[in-house]
């Protein structure tokens, strides 16, 4: 047998690090490469899904633009009936408002007037008689007059 160097001690050595150092080497690469296809394969799922939920949400999307087109449409349409409303009512009240007033004031004149006329004829009064320098209401007139 011969005798083993230290060179050749240290070359064993390095060879088997070497050995060591590709077979982590080796393993983190296969580790990877696993995680990669299950990667992949994550994503194509997601993908395979999301389609179809993207193009739910377009269409949700085009038919409430197309309900608030309708929306707005309708709401125009208000505005506009409320202004040939106020444009009418602004008429109507200039139209009869003064007339109406006339009138009114006139039918408040005439019943005044009316019941002016009976206001001149002399009515009974219930008055309050002087009795020594005071004054006694009716009611108590009635009961010394027994």
């Amino acid at each position: 047998m011969r005798a083993v160097s230290g060179g050749e001690v240290a070359g064993i050595l390095v060879a088997v690090f070497w050995a060591i150092l590709v077979s982590f080497l080796a393993v983190a690469l296969v580790r990877l490469a696993q995680t990669l296809r299950a990667t992949t394969k994550l994503v194509a799922d997601v993908t395979d899904q999301a389609v179809p939920l993207l193009a739910d949400a377009s269409a949700a999307v085009r038919s409430a633009q197309t309900q608030i087109d309708r929306v707005d449409a309708i709401a125009s349409d208000v505005q506009e009936v409320t202004s040939n409303a106020s444009a009418l009512s602004t008429t109507v009240a200039s139209t009869f408002g003064g007339p109406l007033v006339k009138v009114a004031a006139f039918g408040y004149g005439v019943r005044r007037a009316l019941t002016g006329r009976k206001a001149d004829v002399p009515a009974r009064e219930p008055g309050r008689t002087v009795i020594l320098g005071r004054t006694v209401p009716a009611a108590r007139r009635k009961n010394r007059g027994k």
